[in-house]
């Protein structure tokens, strides 16, 4: 691993000059602790324009180029498939790396990153910069403080909103192969993480897919459901679309053992999130989800300048923690477990049934035993009498990539 030296400034690089990359570029340039010494991306032009806007010293076309400069951290800005092969990259080399989200596009491949990453001694961290908003700290403070008492409900609803351009714009988006999903593995992400964040470990996952409105441009979802089920015996639904026009944002819900519940709610997308409803000792207090005035279809280019401050946020955690020799606030084992609720998503679309990768507590049933005889009563004579649930209908539902690996090993 490079050696870090008291006094002096980091070198970074950036894998990849796509849209993101300006987000670190513009953290790094923050930042008295760093200096970013190089570029890199296939089209070295693109490399070259970058370089030559930021002050770069270098812009090389390959990883092994840009690595070659002695760099101490890489910021990962690749499209998905690519992340693997930057981070297995950097930590052969001794990097420390940051990711851009999601990890990966299969299991196997993040827990490569992760494993490869831990043998070497370098830290990965992965972004998820929503994490870093003050509302998003204010409901984990919540849980925390005991607020809420344990997390037992959640909800996730992600109503976003895309045009065709975005798809087209960039070749990568939209297919299984280059993209690795929809509206889950590219936006739905954010909010999953922030679920297991605040609700812990997940044992089960029963989902759907479908394809709504982009059928005629994207191979992959666009509309998601499902049901989860963390080990701790607590239930959060999830729901998301890049279908909606307007678009309504994202909103993150958590009701506690107490009865308290708070909300986070991010409209329109991009802008910092808000705690919206705090309901606590019998009061409620609330404000608009959906303040009149603002411009629900946020375009790509808005929701990265509104992100811009929490990727500055992250980046300068995961730098001070470098400089610490600690863990950062987002690992990439985070990463993976975000990657595996999703993924899962799409394995229980495809085979119609839920999936189970965790067991539920050892110490007795998640729900009290009159309320799991009943359920388990009520299935069983349905069966018999034939209402078990029909096969799905050909067609009906995207159809899952057919490289999806929810499980890294072991009983799932």
């Amino acid at each position: 691993m490079n050696q870090q030296h008291p006094g002096r400034a980091l070198r970074v690089g950036i894998a990849g000059c796509g849209k993101i990359s300006r987000n670190h570029l513009q953290a790094f340039a923050e930042l008295d602790s760093v200096e970013v010494v190089g570029v890199c991306d296939i089209d070295l032009g693109r490399a070259e324009s970058t370089a030559a806007e930021w002050g770069v010293p270098a812009a090389v076309r390959s990883l092994d180029e840009l690595l070659g400069l002695g760099l101490d951290l890489v910021s990962v800005c690749t499209p998905h498939p690519a992340h693997e092969e930057a981070v297995l990259a950097a930590a052969a080399a001794g990097t420390h790396v940051l990711c851009e989200k999601p990890i990966a596009v299969d299991l196997a491949s993040a827990e490569r990153m992760v494993r490869a990453c831990d043998a070497a001694g370098v830290r990965l961290g992965v972004l998820f910069q929503r994490r870093f908003w003050p509302a998003s700290q204010r409901v984990r403070a919540a849980i925390d403080d005991g607020t809420l008492g344990t997390p037992v409900l959640g909800h996730a609803s992600v109503l976003l909103h895309r045009d065709p351009e975005y798809y087209s714009t960039d070749a990568w988006r939209g297919t299984w192969a280059t993209d690795g999903g929809g509206v889950l593995m590219t936006q739905a992400v954010h909010y999953i993480d922030l679920l297991q964040w605040y609700l812990g470990d997940v044992a089960e996952v029963h989902g759907a897919v479908n394809t709504f409105k982009h059928g005629a441009d994207i191979e992959v979802e666009d509309s998601a459901s499902a049901v989860i089920t963390f080990t701790s015996g607590a239930l959060a639904t999830l729901s998301a679309s890049t279908a909606a026009s307007p678009a309504l944002g994202a909103q993150v819900r958590i009701t506690g053992s107490t009865g308290a519940t708070v909300e986070l709610t991010e409209f329109p997308e991009g802008s910092a999130g808000r705690v919206t409803l705090h309901a606590a000792d019998g009061v409620v207090g609330s404000s608009p989800a959906h303040p009149a005035g603002a411009e629900p279809n946020a375009g790509l280019s808005a929701i990265h300048a509104g992100l811009a401050p929490y990727h500055a946020a992250q980046i300068r955690e995961f730098v001070d923690a470098v400089s610490r020799g600690d863990d950062p606030a987002v690992t990439g084992r985070d990463a993976v477990n975000a990657l595996r609720i999703l993924l899962a998503v799409y394995e229980s679309a495809r085979t119609g049934a839920p999936v189970r990768f965790a067991p539920f507590p050892s110490d007795g049933p998640v729900a009290p035993t009159q309320v799991t005889a009943h359920v388990a009563t009520v299935a069983a004579a349905n069966v018999a009498e034939g209402g078990e649930d029909p096969a799905p209908t050909p067609g009906t539902a995207a159809p899952a990539p057919p490289t999806a690996v929810v499980h890294s090993g072991g009983t799932p």
